[in-house]
């Protein structure tokens, strides 16, 4: 009997691949594209900020538990083959996700629903701990060795397309039903609506066949018996965990959840951009960027991963802070003059009961249209004085769910276009950075590892880490930044001193025996 393995069309491959990975990354961030949400269903409604700060400590848990997903399904992947493990994940991570919008609330379970949500958020990252680099192997053991680049940045456009689809039928839901009754029952559609994606994507995995360097591995007697131990026991193998970790994927983690996921946090949390602007806005950005996976992961075949990926960390560092500067300051009404107004609903005054006391908290709500077409809530409470005259309530006026002029739209979707620009640029020739630094036999679980920590923990905590430093700091809304500049910056040192910019070799279709010593800089070996 023949030991060739089955052979798909490399297109074929990408798409099966790609589907599935596509529909995890969206089952993975509804969640957190809804925190702010979820946040007021899971938690007591007098919770104020405190909700949304455990909101995204729940969702960065699925992030923290992702390496040792990689840990458990890397290890599968390299004893069992990538096929079957990565069908496993995904079927974890469908059912759990269905499963969060069968949850009740606070106010029916008390604290039970967020920590059955947080149960489930860490079976999700742990199933996503082993889907990606099941996917990327999958990829790139079907690809030739000068092409890698290409094939396997189609499935890093899975990332940010699951963010894309998260957010499209997010937005589609809320239109459809109306505000209220999403933010009542609606917000759970997306997360029902996973389990017929996830059914679709398993009927065509069930059809795919193993990759063939795997096969022909597994057919020589070859494949590793103990792939822990020898991704991590042997000094030259870890050396290359530790490299890519600290001098690859922990920068581009940063990059990553700072251009898509802590924009929109701030957009909607710090400058109170309108809901729909606010996700519109990113969506323009991804739909412009996507492209750029592809473009920078082939011109990674033909000039190398490191100054790519390098490049788009240093360009974050240098322009974060700048950019959501802009942010702040196109979104402060609070300058607003009489001349810019052009007209003011009439004012809505609210008074809630305040408890153990006789008095009641008075509100008035407004909304202003400016003569730019932008417009704002305005939203003042007055003050309440205890017995003795003392201000028991301080008086306070906020400004929320800004729609922006048109002008000011497109120059948002502009910097968040620059922000994914740089997403591209570190995540598209990541996976073939990873797949040729280890040997086909412990691949699967020696990528997955510094991936899902770089990932999971370095980038994952960006919107928790960075919201928490704010809102420490007080009058400083830009202060959450230094923590993904910093790790960038660490992760830019590190791989322009340690990383050499090696080519693939464009005549091995085999990469079964790394080298490691060829993927560090000559000059500076560790």
């Amino acid at each position: 009997m023949s030991t060739e393995p089955k052979t798909n069309s490399i297109f074929k491959v990408i798409g099966a691949s790609s589907l599935g990975t596509l529909i995890e990354w969206y089952d993975f961030y509804i969640f957190g594209s809804l925190a702010t949400i979820i946040g007021s269903q899971l938690f007591p409604a007098d919770a104020g900020a405190s909700a949304l700060i455990n909101t995204l400590a729940i969702f960065a848990a699925g992030f923290i538990v992702r390496p040792f997903g990689a840990l458990v399904f890397g290890r599968l992947g390299d004893l069992i083959g990538r096929k079957h493990t990565f069908l496993l994940t995904l079927v974890l991570m469908g059912g759990s996700t269905f499963l969060i919008g069968l949850i009740p609330s606070y106010s029916t379970i008390g604290y039970a629903a967020p920590i059955l949500v947080l149960i489930l958020r860490l079976v999700q990252g742990l199933a996503l701990g082993g889907e990606y680099g099941g996917a990327a192997t999958y990829v790139a053991e079907h690809a030739p060795a000068n092409k890698r680049g290409f094939f396997t940045s189609w499935i890093q456009t899975t990332a940010t397309g699951g963010l894309f689809l998260s957010l499209g039928i997010i937005v589609v839901t809320k239109n459809l039903l109306g505000a209220e009754d999403f933010a009542s029952w609606g917000w759970r559609v997306p997360f029902l609506l996973s389990i017929l994606l996830v059914g679709v994507s398993i009927y065509i995995r069930l059809k795919m066949h193993e990759s063939p360097m795997f096969s022909k591995l597994k057919a020589e007697g070859k494949v590793s018996k103990n792939p822990l131990k020898e991704s991590f026991s042997k000094k030259g193998n870890f050396k290359m965990v530790l490299l890519a970790l600290f001098g690859a994927t922990m920068g581009q983690g940063v990059i990553w959840y700072t251009g898509q996921f802590y924009a929109q946090s701030f957009l909607e949390n710090t400058c109170k951009v309108d809901f729909n602007d606010s996700r519109y806005i990113l969506l323009w950005g991804i739909a412009f960027a996507t492209p750029f996976f592809v473009i920078f992961g082939a011109w990674s075949d033909r000039i190398g991963r490191k100054w790519i990926m390098l490049t788009g960390m240093l360009l974050g560092v240098i322009f974060y802070r700048p950019i959501y500067q802009v942010f702040m300051d196109d979104t402060d009404v609070s300058r607003v003059t009489q001349q810019d107004i052009k007209e003011v609903s009439a004012p809505v005054v609210t008074r809630t009961a305040i408890l153990n006391s006789t008095d009641s908290l008075v509100t008035t709500s407004s909304r202003v249209t400016l003569l730019s077409g932008a417009s704002f809530t305005k939203v003042e409470t007055a003050a309440q004085f205890d017995e003795s005259g003392k201000a028991a309530v301080a008086a306070s006026t906020v400004y929320k769910d800004k729609i922006l002029s048109t002008g000011v739209f497109w120059k948002f979707v502009g910097l968040i276009f620059f922000q994914i620009l740089l997403v591209t640029m570190v995540y598209g020739p990541i996976a073939a950075f990873l797949v040729e630094l280890f040997p086909t036999k412990i691949r699967y679980t020696s990528m997955s590892l510094p991936y899902h920590v770089g990932n999971g923990v370095f980038g994952g905590l960006v919107p928790f880490i960075a919201t928490l430093i704010a809102s420490f700091a007080g009058a400083d809304p830009l202060a959450g930044l230094w923590y993904p500049i910093g790790i960038a910056a660490l992760g830019f040192l590190i791989g322009a001193i340690y990383l050499s910019n090696q080519k693939p070799d464009h005549g091995e279709e085999e990469h079964d025996h790394a080298n490691p010593a060829t993927l560090i800089n000559e000059t500076e070996k560790i």
